[in-house]
């Protein structure tokens, strides 16, 4: 099992956050985050939003840190990349 997490550098809601992303299949990506404690709300899309303060968790359970651009381009891919629709 290889999951796969960003430096948490998004803003959002007064803290940084990280992404949490597998390159094999959302049921891999969901049984790592419930391993961890990471509550399913916490899941949008493709991937779970993991506050900073989470990702010594994650990269101590396993997950392997690597950039954004190379975790979108490891998501993209493996197919699992499911993006926000744009409206015209």
């Amino acid at each position: 099992m290889t999951l796969y997490i960003d430096p948490p550098t998004w803003p959002g809601h007064g803290r940084l956050w990280s992404h949490l992303v597998s390159d094999v299949s959302f049921e891999e990506l969901h049984a790592f985050a419930a391993q961890i404690g990471v509550p399913p709300r916490a899941f949008e899309r493709d991937h779970y939003d993991l506050p900073s303060y989470r990702y010594p968790d994650a990269v101590h359970a396993g997950a392997v840190e690597i950039g954004s651009k190379e975790l979108v381009h490891r998501l993209t891919a493996a197919g699992l990349r499911r993006p926000k629709h744009r409206r015209d």
